[in-house]
C-alpha cells in the first residue's frame, strides 16, 4: 500500500474479519473475507454488508441547484421529487461519460454519490460549471461513511436495526433520520440485482453502526456477513450492471453504452447535442451480453470476433457463481447485436470460444 492511500472508516473491522486488503482507486479496500464466490452466493441468498465509503459525496446547495445539476446531468431532473434519488450521467461536451452517479433531492440541499477514481474529476467538473450560479459544492467524502446492505434478507434484518418497516422507502427513494444534530441517510438503490438499503452517516457514528453489522471477530453477526470488491463485481455482471472504466468511459457515450433510459434527449444538458445525432444516425457498436461455451473467463479487451475479423471488444467477464456460465459484457458491431447471435471471443493464445449474444442482464431477482 502507498502511503498515501485512503482509509474507510471500517478499516479496523475488516481486518478484524480477516479481509484481503487491497489499493482500489486511491483506498485501502477488502477484495474478499471468505472468498468471492462464497460472498456473491450469500448475497443472493441471505444478507452482505459492503463497505463503500470510498464513493465520493458531494452535497450542493444554493437557489440554483435544480437548473444547474439539469444542466450538467443526462437525467431530467427539473421538478425533482424531494427524498429521490436519480441515477444519471455526467457527460462532456462530446457525450463522452465522465462519471454515471446518483443524485439525491434533499429537502434543502443536493446530494451526489460518484464513482472513487472520478471524486477529483467530478468535483473539477461541477466548480467550473457552478461558476456564476448560486450553487455552493461541498465534498463530504471523507467526513462520512457509506455501507449497502444487499441480499433477501436485508430488509428484514436491516429493519430490526434501524426499529422501522425498511420496505416503506420505495425503489430509488431515500429517508433522513435526525440523531441529534447529525443526520443518517437510509436508501433504497443497490448494485447487486438484489433488493437492499445503503446507510450515509458522519464518522462519528460509525462504531456505533458498525458491531450491529459486523458483529466481532469472535462473535459474528448471525445472518449478514461481509463481503467485498470481488463479489460485489461479480454481482453486477450478473445483474447487468456497468463499471466506470469497463461499460462507461470518457471514450463511450450514454446511448451506446445502453443506458438510453437515463437520458432526456428533449431537454438541454452538456452532450446532448452529440447524442441526438448518433440517435438520428443509429449506433455504430452496441453493449451486448455474451454467454460463452465452456468455463474460460472473457477478460477486458479480449477480442470479439465474427467470420473473419474483429467486430468488438469484451468489457466484462466472470464466471457466473449463480448461472454456472461463463459470461460477459461487450460492445460489438450493431449488425451483429441481436439476441441469439453466434460469435467468437479471442482468449489467451490467439484461442477462440464460441459466444452467443443474449439479453441482459444475466440473473434477475425473483420478485417478492
Amino acid at each position: 500500500m502507498t502511503e498515501s492511500v485512503h482509509k474507510t472508516p471500517l478499516n479496523d473491522y475488516h481486518r478484524e474479519h480477516g479481509a484481503r486488503m487491497v489499493e482500489f482507486a486511491g483506498w485501502e479496500m477488502p477484495l474478499q473475507f471468505r472468498g468471492i464466490k462464497e460472498e456473491h452466493v450469500h448475497t443472493r441468498t441471505s444478507c452482505s454488508v459492503f463497505d463503500v465509503s470510498h464513493m465520493g459525496r458531494i452535497v450542493l446547495t444554493g437557489k440554483d441547484c435544480e437548473s444547474f445539476l439539469n444542466r450538467i446531468c443526462t437525467r431530467n431532473l427539473a421538478g425533482a421529487e424531494i427524498n429521490r434519488c436519480y441515477y444519471s450521467h455526467i457527460c462532456r461536451e462530446d457525450g463522452g461519460i465522465l462519471d454515471d452517479v446518483l443524485v439525491y433531492r434533499y429537502e434543502d440541499r443536493w446530494g451526489i454519490v460518484c464513482n472513487a477514481g472520478n471524486r477529483e474529476k467530478i468535483l473539477a467538473w461541477l466548480n467550473k460549471h457552478a461558476a456564476g450560479n448560486d450553487v455552493q459544492v461541498r465534498d463530504d467524502t471523507f467526513d462520512t461513511g457509506m455501507v449497502a446492505c444487499q441480499g433477501p434478507a436485508t430488509l428484514e434484518l436491516g429493519g430490526e436495526l434501524a426499529n422501522r418497516d425498511l420496505s416503506t422507502i420505495g425503489r430509488y427513494r431515500f429517508d433522513v433520520r435526525q440523531i441529534g444534530p447529525m443526520q443518517l441517510v437510509i436508501s433504497r438503490t443497490g448494485y447487486t440485482g438484489e433488493d437492499g438499503v445503503e446507510v450515509i452517516l458522519p464518522t462519528m457514528l460509525v462504531p456505533f453502526l458498525a458491531p450491529k453489522l459486523f458483529g466481532t471477530k469472535d462473535e459474528p453477526h448471525p445472518i449478514i456477513q461481509p463481503a467485498g470488491l470481488g463479489a460485489r463485481d461479480t454481482l453486477r455482471i450478473e445483474a447487468g450492471m456497468p463499471l466506470y472504466g469497463h461499460e462507461l468511459s470518457e471514450e463511450v457515450d450514454t446511448l451506446t453504452a445502453g443506458q438510453g433510459w437515463c437520458v432526456d434527449l428533449t431537454k438541454d444538458f452538456i452532450g446532448a447535442e452529440p447524442m441526438r445525432r448518433l440517435q438520428e444516425q443509429g449506433l455504430p457498436r452496441k453493449l451486448v451480453g455474451l454467454e460463452l461455451e465452456g468455463r474460460r473467463i472473457a477478460r477486458q479487451h479480449y477480442k470479439v470476433h465474427a467470420g473473419g475479423g474483429a467486430v468488438g471488444e469484451v468489457t466484462s467477464g466472470t464466471l457466473s457463481p449463480t448461472l454456472s456460465k461463463s459470461i460477459a459484457m461487450a460492445f460489438v458491431a450493431s449488425e451483429y447485436a441481436d439476441v441469439g447471435t453466434t460469435l467468437e471471443v479471442e482468449m489467451t493464445g490467439a484461442r477462440r470460444t464460441s459466444a452467443t449474444v443474449v439479453k441482459l442482464p444475466f440473473y434477475k431477482r425473483a420478485k417478492s
